[in-house]
């Protein structure tokens, strides 16, 4: 009689044991499945940054970055598009997109919309383009020089305003334009002559341009640094996305992921840069 009851107590907590395994198993396999998707948009058109139209797995420095961001966070599914540069804030803004991409510097304006993560994703490093024999490695040696006009209210712009105001003993021919031409055609000037020199951020491919195209042009060293940062939709779930984002990029930094991306994708490394 006790062997009967004793089996009975030994099936009875088997079957409990058995309900809690199988209560552990549906909620882990519940757990496995709680992966967000998040939506990002990337630059479409900027190589090596980032380029890559939609139905196009985007490729460059950051989609490379997103991928080693996602690698560390499991409980997200990154999702990238390549989009034109104008839709992408707005995008953004809207919801349609939970991040955005596209060497993007902080802005009083873009921190009260955004949430904007401490840790840069790399560095726009201002260079000057001229040619080999034009003796220009810094600022200053473009007094007197024909300076190709920069996009109005862009971040070139502003730089080569700033840097007069810093330095008024030297006067530059800045000027502005809006007629977006694209860069390859802006060193074929300096190329041919029509222009002493092109000042832009490092970050556009000119390099690849200029080795592809044979010219004559060199850059100098970063005349200028500034952060880039990610963008991210402001809604209440974002924040924790933000804040674990956050945390890997500086994991990244000190790993050396990111000097390693840059140089395959800039041939630089860029951490030394980043303030």
């Amino acid at each position: 009689m006790f062997a009967i009851k004793s089996t009975s107590r030994r099936q009875f907590g088997l079957a409990i044991l058995g309900g809690v395994a199988i209560a552990f198993a549906v909620a882990g396999a519940g757990n496995a499945q709680e992966v967000r998707t998040i939506k990002i948009a990337t630059s479409a058109e900027s190589k090596p940054l980032a380029w890559g139209a939609i139905g196009v797995e985007p490729q460059g420095y950051e989609p490379d970055l997103l991928r080693a961001i996602n690698a560390k966070l499991p409980q997200y599914k990154f999702e990238m598009e390549g989009v034109a540069d104008i839709a992408q804030e707005t995008g953004l803004a809207t919801g349609k997109y939970d991040m955005a991409c596209g060497g993007y510097y902080k802005s009083p304006e873009r921190e009260k919309q955004f949430y904007i993560p401490e840790n840069p994703m790399g560095a726009s490093l201002m260079k000057i383009y001229s040619r080999k024999d034009s003796g220009i490695k810094e600022m200053k040696d473009l007094v007197g020089k024909s300076i190709v006009p920069a996009t109005a209210g862009g971040g070139t712009y502003k730089f080569m305003m700033n840097w007069q105001k810093e330095n008024p003993q030297y006067k530059l021919e800045v000027t502005a334009s809006s007629a977006g031409i694209p860069y390859p055609n802006r060193l074929d000037e300096i190329q041919n002559g029509k222009f002493d020199a092109l000042v832009l951020p490092s970050n556009l491919g000119e390099q690849t341009v200029i080795d592809n195209k044979k010219l004559d042009v060199v850059a100098s060293d970063p005349v200028y640094s500034n952060n880039t940062y990610m963008l991210i939709h402001k809604s209440e779930e974002n924040k924790v996305l933000s804040d674990d984002i956050n945390r890997v990029l500086k994991e990244l930094r000190d790993d050396g992921t990111m000097d390693k991306l840059s140089q395959k994708w800039f041939g630089e490394e860029m951490v030394k840069y980043l303030k």
